[in-house]
């Protein structure tokens, strides 16, 4: 299943902008900032080493984070870049998920859409050695563990501003940039809105994919 964040593009009037340094953050003209961002700082050498801490504070409780450099160093860089303009700060978590083999929280547009982004967008850097689902018997998907903290996508190399929060063993294709985890307090406030289940709606009243029954609104990235 993919976890889409923004739409097909369309084509551009002329080239975008891209980055000079190895993460080549490209402009998307075809789909401009949810909210007004510019183009991270790429420096020829992308801090890889290391964790950073950071928290959504939101309505409902805190979601504080660990974001680990080695594993998806420009994808890190990249969320730091969004944090420090002040990108997520009132924006909404549009999407729970209560498949049961999917479960996650995702957010990360300011529209509030599904579709919105930074107007930028990035490479993958997949991870390599999860574990295979059990509930495959392919073996394609893997497990997206309990607090993985990931990118959500619209097709390869298609990275922006949207991710998701794991808050209990999904299985997915290994399609989805792992760039950190939930710390501990953030669990309990997922497993809270977790709790709360899908918001019905007229035409199913209990559905397991939209918006989260509790509206979860990210006061402040920090």
């Amino acid at each position: 299943m993919l976890l889409g964040a923004g739409a097909a593009p369309a084509h551009a009037a002329g080239p975008p902008e891209v980055t000079k340094g190895p993460c080549q953050y490209t402009e998307t003209p075809d789909e401009p900032a949810a909210r007004p961002v510019p183009l991270p700082r790429d420096p020829r050498h992308t801090p890889d080493r290391g964790t950073v801490t950071t928290t959504l504070v939101t309505n409902l409780g805190l979601i504080p984070l660990t974001l680990d450099r080695a594993q998806a160093p420009c994808t890190v860089q990249s969320f730091l870049h969004l944090v420090r303009h002040r990108f997520y700060n009132r924006t909404i978590c549009h999407r729970l998920t209560t498949y049961p083999t999917l479960k996650v929280l995702q957010c990360g547009d300011p529209s509030g859409t599904g579709s919105g982004g930074p107007g930028y967008r990035y490479r993958d850097e997949l991870p390599t050695d999860l574990p295979p689902a059990p509930t495959d018997p392919t073996g394609e998907r893997k497990v997206y563990a309990r607090g993985v903290l990931a990118m959500a996508n619209a097709g390869p190399d298609t990275n922006g501003s949207q991710f998701f929060l794991v808050f209990a063993d999904s299985a997915l294709r290994p399609n989805y940039t792992i760039f950190g985890s939930v710390r501990p307090l953030g669990l309990h406030t997922l497993d809270r809105i977790a709790a709360g289940g899908v918001a019905p709606t007229a035409d199913d009243p209990a559905p397991v994919d939209g918006a989260p029954a509790l509206r979860t609104k990210i006061h402040l990235a920090i």
